[in-house]
């Protein structure tokens, strides 16, 4: 059985708690725990960075307003564990020797947030890599990566495929502050490169599609990989 890590933001699948995406989710994962040894990194969202930004407020160090933002990753990560109920380990993996062991009970695994400094994009690569997985999935609110941010340049392009070196490249420049909130960070990018890990970084906003470009081979989103090619998983 193949394995996929997910890399799920905080701001997709909790944009509010009012409207939230956790059930839609939750029926997706289930559907693809069939066929593929499942791990999720569940980001923070915009509850982490008001969180964060109230902290900072009160001079608050950046370490603390990571550690806070963490917490709120693993509210997140509790949420869809329970959402899919039997189809989860009961607990929230705090570190990843924990997590390998985890899935073994053939369970979906359920992370947040460890270490102040360090991304869910980080700790989605470095589980990525520590569980030889077959593809890394980045699920956010655009659908791909472009050359610059789309929300801010109308004339933006979007990549199709790139080289791992490629992704490197177009995120050196990113910022890692607490609550940072880039299309991936520098660290995660480089630990895909040194491993070769494809990379899928896809729309979130509809958990169907993700399911069907990971199902289908289809490679919606940005591929990044040695091939420029999604990876065949059945």
């Amino acid at each position: 059985m193949k394995t996929i890590v997910l890399s799920v933001g905080g701001s997709i699948i909790v944009p509010s708690l009012e409207s939230n995406k956790i059930g839609e989710f939750a029926s997706v994962l289930k559907s693809l725990s069939e066929k593929f040894r499942i791990f999720v990194v569940i980001g923070g969202g915009g509850e982490a960075r008001r969180y964060i930004s109230v902290a900072r407020s009160l001079d608050i160090d950046e370490a603390t307003c990571d550690e806070l933002g963490i917490m709120v990753t693993r509210i997140n990560a509790s949420l869809l564990s329970w959402a899919l109920g039997d189809y989860a380990h009961p607990a929230i993996a705090d570190n990843y020797n924990d997590a390998l062991a985890y899935s073994k009970t053939a369970k979906i695994v359920i992370m947040g947030g460890i270490t102040p400094g360090q991304t869910t994009d980080a700790v989605s690569a470095v589980l990525a890599e520590r569980s030889g997985a077959n593809l890394l999935v980045n699920v956010t609110s655009i659908d791909g990566i472009y050359s610059d941010d789309p929300k801010k340049d109308i004339e933006a392009v979007k990549f199709d495929s790139m080289t791992h070196e490629e992704l490197v490249e177009i995120v050196s420049s990113g910022r890692m502050n607490a609550g940072s909130n880039n299309i991936i960070d520098l660290v995660a990018a480089k630990i895909v490169q040194r491993s070769e890990i494809p990379l899928l970084v896809t729309d979130g906003r509809d958990p169907e599609a993700f399911k069907s470009a990971i199902m289908n081979g289809t490679g919606a989103g940005t591929i990044v990989s040695s091939d420029r090619k999604m990876p065949k998983l059945l």
